[in-house]
């Protein structure tokens, strides 16, 4: 978390807007690499806030500002394997997966495999909201 807080990462406050008044329910950031324009994308729920399709939601508004607003040409993540619900949000979002870092990763006192994914631009499902909100 503290190397995502410092540097030129993009960092997004995911609201629940469900309830009276947004509730801040998590966050969503891009840490990109200008030199190549890409990034990886990174985001984070509070569990009460799982399974709601907030995650899905924000990988989307995410892809879109990484595509037509900083011009990014890939984004990529990594997710554990086991972690089913995750990989199927971000495959709704746009995200294919890329293949298997084995044995990359450590949860729970566990080694697991994580799933490498990414999007590239010119398969971004689009439209773009930014472009439908913001008029030139």
């Amino acid at each position: 978390m503290a190397h995502q807080l410092r540097g030129e990462n993009i960092r997004f406050t995911i609201y629940d807007t469900g309830a009276d008044r947004p509730v801040p329910a998590g966050v969503a950031g891009l840490l990109p690499d200008h030199a190549v324009r890409t990034a990886e994308f990174v985001v984070m729920l509070a569990p009460e806030a799982r399974g709601r399709g907030l995650g899905t939601a924000a990988t989307r508004l995410s892809l879109d500002y990484a595509f037509h607003v900083t011009n990014l040409r890939m984004v990529w993540l990594k997710v554990l394997a086991p972690n089913l619900p995750a990989v199927r949000a971000y495959e709704k979002a746009g995200f294919r997966v890329a293949g298997t870092l084995r044995q990359a990763g450590y949860w729970l006192g566990q080694v697991w495999d994580e799933v490498l994914m990414d999007a590239v631009a010119g398969e971004y499902p689009g439209p773009s909201a930014v472009a439908r909100a913001v008029r030139f």
